[in-house]
């Protein structure tokens, strides 16, 4: 494993990997422990693994970045346990990490939640999800439209808990309302 720092970790953009946010204590113990859920899981292909892995430091976290480059994976079944694991481990693919943790510049304002027109549509709950999901997919919020969709479709309850769930991301509004500070929803 190889100490990095951000400005490496910026060179590797056109990379892909997996990284793990929040990794405390023994970070071999961590690499090790990935690696046996992993090969459980079916993700390695003829007993592959991972040949380079990476740790970092970024907002107060030690990170661990998993570079995929020859490695025999089921990138099916791992997409699966990247989205499983994304509350535990902070689990996100490399590209989504830089542009989301990296390329943002440090005076900018924290993440906004984009105005969405969801008042006078259909108020099926899956109609409202699937704008919702545009919306931040339109806005650069491809993570959190994939999380905002699973946490819906395998958390909620009903039908107020899904639209709570949809209201933490994205600025519910009706037709004759003005987007708030310059984020819009294109339709």
């Amino acid at each position: 494993m190889k100490r990095i720092s951000i400005e490496e970790l910026k060179q590797m953009r056109g990379s892909e990997g997996l990284v793990l946010q929040g990794c405390g204590g023994d970070l071999q113990e961590w690499v090790d422990g990935i690696h046996e859920m992993l090969a459980e899981e079916g993700i390695f292909k003829n007993g592959g693994t991972f040949h380079e892995v990476y740790s970092f430091e970024n907002d107060g976290l030690t990170c661990l970045l998993f570079d995929m480059e020859d490695v025999d994976l089921d990138i099916g079944k791992l997409t699966a346990w990247r989205l499983s694991t994304r509350e535990n481990f902070g689990s996100m693919w490399l590209s989504d990490y830089l542009d989301n943790h990296i390329g943002m510049d440090s005076e900018q304002k924290p993440e906004q939640k984009p105005d969405c027109e969801l008042i006078g549509q259909d108020g099926n709950i899956f109609n409202l999800m699937g704008i919702a999901s545009k919306t931040l997919e339109k806005n650069g919020m491809k993570e959190q439209a994939e999380e905002m969709v699973k946490r819906i479709t395998q958390e909620a309850c009903g039908y107020s808990e899904a639209l709570c769930i949809i209201g933490e991301y994205v600025h519910i509004t009706g037709p004759d309302e003005e987007p708030e500070d310059g984020i819009g929803m294109e339709m």
